[in-house]
């Protein structure tokens, strides 16, 4: 297991699992833990043996939210103590991460967690435990969402005297819809898995005891049995979505169909499938 800042870094057969790792401070956001985060994805993106990448948090909790610490350093003008904040506020762009596989979604996704969205790879963010303000912002940029049975999940932010922070004003209403949306973010209420369920804001809820094990268990199945190079292009393409029309996405699907014509994935999709056997996709 390597670690970076406050961020623990594993790959288990195809999956790349990436801990924030502050159990102490329920996993609290800080400069350093973010950038340990993005060095991490960084890092998963850059092994051609990942095929998928799960955020999770280390203990009984996913992420508090920024550190409550770093916060009262904010001065009345917004400035802050650079020794504790630098690099928090950095561009998620970062050279190599989007790849060249469908369309190119990095015009649109930047910030702190943009990276997440360009990664041309799975990211599912696994809530063993709360979920609050920056911590639930940082699970919408991933692809897919599970909860622990008893995670708690907030938006925070109104209680703080802040706004709708990190693009979760575009994310959330895109998960749950407007109404949902507007009372999440305005009543800052805390809601539980079954909820957020319910809601669509998370894809599954597993059980609190075995929780990483379903999770593993799903990361792996699209490790082990769907083409990376399908799932890089269709993440891509249903990022790029919100901003085509209808015809724009059928031309972009059009293209890119002709494309995996050519690939060998498409090839030994059909092969392991007439040949009853298990797929060996190379994501090429």
């Amino acid at each position: 297991m390597a670690s970076y800042e406050d961020v623990l870094y594993e790959v288990r057969g195809g999956v790349a699992v990436v801990t924030l790792n502050r159990p102490e401070s329920l996993n609290a956001f800080t400069a350093a833990m973010g950038r340990g985060l993005q060095q991490a994805v960084a890092a998963a993106i850059a092994d051609e043996a990942v095929r998928v990448i799960v955020l999770t948090g280390a203990g009984r909790g996913f992420c508090a939210g920024a550190d409550m610490k770093l916060l009262q350093q904010i001065k009345p003008d917004g400035s802050r103590d650079t020794a504790t904040t630098k690099g928090a506020d950095a561009p998620g762009a970062q050279p190599g991460v989007a790849g060249d596989l469908g369309p190119d979604v990095s015009a649109h996704f930047g910030g702190r967690f943009g990276y997440l969205v360009q990664a041309k790879k799975p990211v599912i963010a696994a809530l063993n435990g709360p979920a609050a303000g920056l911590g639930l912002v940082l699970a919408l940029y991933a692809d897919i969402r599970f909860a622990a049975s008893e995670a708690k999940l907030t938006t925070s932010f109104a209680q703080r005297g802040l706004i709708a922070e990190h693009g979760i004003s575009w994310l959330l209403p895109r998960l749950v819809g407007q109404a949902h949306a507007l009372d999440l973010l305005l009543s800052a209420r805390k809601i539980g898995a079954a909820e957020a369920e319910r809601l669509g804001l998370v894809n599954k809820v597993f059980a609190q005891a075995g929780f990483m094990d379903e999770v593993m268990a799903y990361a792996r199945a699209l490790a082990d049995t769907v083409s990376p190079r399908s799932t890089a292009v269709i993440k891509a393409q249903l990022w790029k979505v919100p901003f085509q029309d209808f015809t724009a996405a059928l031309a972009t699907a059009d293209s890119e169909m002709q494309k995996s014509f050519k690939s060998e994935d498409f090839r030994e999709g059909v092969a392991h499938y007439v040949e009853k056997r298990a797929p060996k996709f190379k994501g090429r």
